[in-house]
């Protein structure tokens, strides 16, 4: 039996993703800076949005799971699609406000190549975080993480890791790390993210 399954274990694993994500008020640094400095090879626009310059991005590690409905995901099976993962939790008052915007631009870019997939986590089960896809009309799957597993070993050091609840990493057509959000977003930043990569070539 690995030291994960036992209560310790679970202990260590909740206290390690307490420690790795940085909430304030569930959403991170309230001024929207974040990142830069250091050998990092990304920029943090004003608007606190990081970015990775096409030649300079890595891909994340395995982002697979079971999603809250019950089925097995696997993000690297959208290679070739630009790829919106939102980190996101019920009881997250942030969360709750940018979820119609995601809602909203998922529908709409869909025919551009545009995916999203959602990591929930922090949620214990699985009813509040499928009540909150209801009510907010989000269509597209979510990994479920309730330990945050996928979160702390999903994406390499000195990458544009998520480090806040809610954060919003968004994958180029070859599945690498391009940009990265640790607050809510509204349609417009949202959509800043997302275009510049559907434009690439």
């Amino acid at each position: 039996m690995s030291l994960s399954r036992t209560p310790r274990g679970i202990l260590l694993t909740v206290g390690a993703l307490a420690a790795a994500l940085t909430l304030s008020a569930c959403g991170g640094d309230s001024n929207g800076k974040s990142g830069g400095g250091g050998d990092t090879n990304f920029v943090t626009n004003t608007g606190g949005i990081s970015t990775v310059a096409k030649g300079e991005r890595k891909a994340p590690k395995s982002l697979a799971g079971e999603t809250l409905e019950g089925e097995r995901l696997d993000v690297a099976d959208l290679r070739g699609k630009v790829v919106v993962l939102n980190v996101w939790g019920s009881w997250c008052p942030p969360c709750r406000a940018e979820a119609p915007h995601f809602a909203k631009v998922a529908e709409a870019m869909k025919a551009d190549g545009v995916e999203f997939v959602g990591i929930n986590t922090r949620d214990a089960n699985k009813q509040p975080a499928l009540a909150f896809e209801k009510d907010y009309s989000v269509d597209y799957p979510s990994l479920y993480d309730p330990a945050g597993k996928l979160i702390l070993n999903g994406f390499p050091k000195g990458t544009l890791n998520p480090q806040a609840i809610p954060s919003t990493i968004v994958l180029d057509r070859e599945g690498n790390i391009a940009a990265r959000s640790l607050m809510a977003l509204n349609e417009q930043k949202l959509r800043s993210m997302i275009d510049p990569l559907v434009a690439e070539k």
